[in-house]
């Protein structure tokens, strides 16, 4: 995927963190529309930090960011934010349909009244996410799978010009994945920027640019240059060679204290 010459974030001498201290420091990058950076990196290693910087949730530490040629949280009308964890679905009791028209809440007019575009894309995004036949159940009868694939529906359903995701194919299948992936490929040729948190290393080195992290940046850059035996296990702590590879490509990968390891050909893209 190439990117169009329109800079839609810009981060030179960025720090974020909490409460004024860094969590990772000195961030330079710039996502471009019909462009793509995927965020990888432990638990706790500030992907999460980031991404909240950049939608104004979390105010900067040091540094420069401009998202949209405004400072952070200046355009939310053009950007949709999907947060790790949801809390809208449990908090009131929504129906699926009624958690994806949230999605358009920010685009209505001065009344808020819903538009037949409105309702349109709302149906065009349950659609898309295979979540049709379950708009008038109440989201907290959903499984994890399916409530995910609503999320995404409504971050569809805002049409906007950044999307901003921490770790979207938590709790999906193989299909509810293939539909995501699609979906946000769509996105990406209809103009949109997209920046992803992720643990999943076979899916991020599918984006245009990989930001490994460990409380501070490993490397930017392609994906086949980025995620390197080298870079991961700076990253990750762990990284040992897949004894059946027959090439230089292929790792398996182990954070230091999380999870079964996971066997990734860099060259490819794809997990065993």
């Amino acid at each position: 995927m190439t990117g169009s010459t329109t800079a839609v974030i810009v981060a030179r001498g960025l720090a974020v963190g909490h409460r004024g201290v860094p969590v990772v420091p000195d961030i330079e990058l710039t996502v471009r529309a019909r462009s793509s950076l995927a965020l990888v990196g432990t638990n706790g290693s500030g992907k999460s930090t980031l991404l909240r910087t950049m939608v104004g949730l979390v105010p900067t530490v040091a540094g420069e960011l401009r998202v949209l040629g405004e400072r952070p949280g200046g355009a939310p009308r053009r950007i949709a934010y999907l947060a790790q964890f949801h809390a809208s679905g449990f908090i009131l009791p929504l129906r699926a349909i009624e958690v994806v028209r949230m999605g358009r809440y920010p685009n209505l007019g001065l009344f808020g009244r819903m538009r037949s575009e409105d309702h349109d894309l709302v149906a065009w995004a349950l659609e898309t996410m295979g979540v049709a036949d379950l708009a008038r159940l109440p989201l907290r009868s959903l499984s994890g799978g399916q409530q995910q694939r609503v999320y995404l529906a409504q971050v569809l359903a805002r049409r906007a010009d950044l999307i901003v995701l921490d770790e979207p194919t938590a709790g999906l299948d193989a299909g509810g994945r293939e539909r995501y992936l699609e979906a946000f490929a769509a996105e990406l040729a209809r103009g949109a920027a997209i920046v992803t948190a992720t643990h999943d290393i076979a899916e991020a080195v599918e984006y245009d640019q990989v930001l490994l992290i460990a409380r501070r940046v490993v490397a930017l850059g392609p994906g086949a240059e980025v995620l390197t035996a080298d870079q991961l296990l700076d990253t990750f702590g762990i990284v040992l060679r897949d004894p059946h590879a027959h090439h230089a490509g292929r790792f398996v990968v182990a954070e230091r204290a999380h999870g079964a390891p996971q066997v990734v050909d860099i060259e490819r893209g794809s997990p065993d």
